[in-house]
């Protein structure tokens, strides 16, 4: 089972607006391993563990050619114990070494969540500050293809409730980039949501995006497309599925595409100058809706500013509220899809 996600990669090309784009197209596998290649050159403390991402170059290949270049100290294969490395990796951060915890998937981070809980995400707090953990947990998120319920969630909102976290969710070549590198130099720990089913994905790069020097600030969205009608906000793999704005300007409704690049700290300011522009609010994501991400979007604006401008209910798009289907008509039913946005768009819009 440990290796089923590398044939399930797409393969489909999504083309993104980006400030001084170059001719360069990555792969947004390609995207995180040049991020981690330039961290551990930058600074020896870095390390990267964690299931097949040695020997193997990682079940998704992100880390390949990394052992070669750094040896077996920095690049380091572990058992299947989740629970065991992720332990090890929250020590070696707490004694000043800088962790890459790669997850082969979040669904095994269950295994290890009392670590990333209990010991990385709070023993600042309760050391008083003493003992600061800077570590990163790493790896995909959400729903793969044909893998059923155990292997097919997404878990922005389960470490976007902890304090002590900081989460990022990246979408682009870009975000991958730039977040993977503000993660790695972040003093504190870390998680990074990757998607199972874009490593395969490419996106134009920007030059500035090239530079070594390059990161994301974690903390605040990218405006990917403006508009004044609605204001659609989404994250990871659903901000491509927002290509929904496209086919409603052609019937005159235009769509602000927000994507929220990060889960916890969240850019609420972004979202509410937005909606108080366009009056009207739909939030996707792929993962269930009781107590998710739109949920907690929905709830700020409500409690903010941006409450009195709007002229509908905010409206949430999610993934259905049951355990993934194994059959592939029922997976897909259970997925939010491009129609399900324009029929929301149109409904918060009468």
């Amino acid at each position: 089972l440990r290796n089923f996600g590398s044939r399930h990669l797409s393969a489909t090309s999504q083309n993104q607006a980006s400030s001084k784009v170059s001719n360069i197209n990555m792969f947004v596998r390609d995207a995180l391993n040049s991020a981690l290649d330039e961290e551990m050159k930058r600074d020896e403390k870095v390390f990267l563990l964690g299931e097949e991402v040695a020997q193997y170059d990682g079940a998704y290949k992100v880390s390949r050619g990394l052992l070669d270049k750094y040896g077996d100290q920095r690049v380091i294969d572990t058992p299947i114990t989740e629970s065991g490395f992720a332990g090890l990796a929250v020590g070696a951060a707490m004694a000043g070494l800088k962790p890459i915890c790669e997850f082969m998937t979040f669904n095994f981070s269950m295994q290890a969540i009392d670590q990333v809980i209990n010991s990385a995400a709070k023993s600042f707090y309760m050391s008083g500050g003493l003992v600061k953990v800077p570590i990163v947990f790493r790896g995909p998120n959400g729903a793969a293809a044909g893998v059923a319920a155990q292997h097919s969630q997404c878990f922005a909102a389960w470490y976007g409730h902890c304090p002590g976290l900081k989460v990022v969710s990246p979408f682009s070549s870009e975000d991958c980039r730039g977040l993977l590198k503000a993660a790695i130099r972040d003093p504190n720990p870390v998680v990074v949501l990757e998607n199972e089913l874009m490593y395969g994905t490419a996106f134009p790069v920007s030059d500035e995006a090239m530079s070594e020097d390059f990161v994301v600030e974690i903390g605040k969205c990218k405006v990917e497309r403006s508009g004044k009608h609605v204001t659609l906000v989404s994250h990871s793999k659903p901000v491509g599925q927002c290509k929904a704005a496209e086919q409603l300007a052609t019937e005159g409704i235009d769509c602000e595409v927000i994507n929220l690049r990060s889960i916890r700290p969240l850019d609420i300011e972004t979202i509410e100058k937005s909606v108080m522009k366009t009056n009207h609010l739909v939030s996707v994501e792929g993962g269930w809706p009781m107590f998710g991400v739109g949920s907690e979007i929905c709830a700020q604006i409500m409690e903010g500013p941006a409450f009195d401008y709007l002229d509908a209910p905010a409206i949430r798009v999610t993934g259905a509220d049951i355990p993934m289907p194994y059959a592939q008509v029922l997976e897909d039913g259970a997925l939010p899809g491009v129609q399900d946005i324009i029929l929301s768009v149109k409904k918060t819009l009468h």
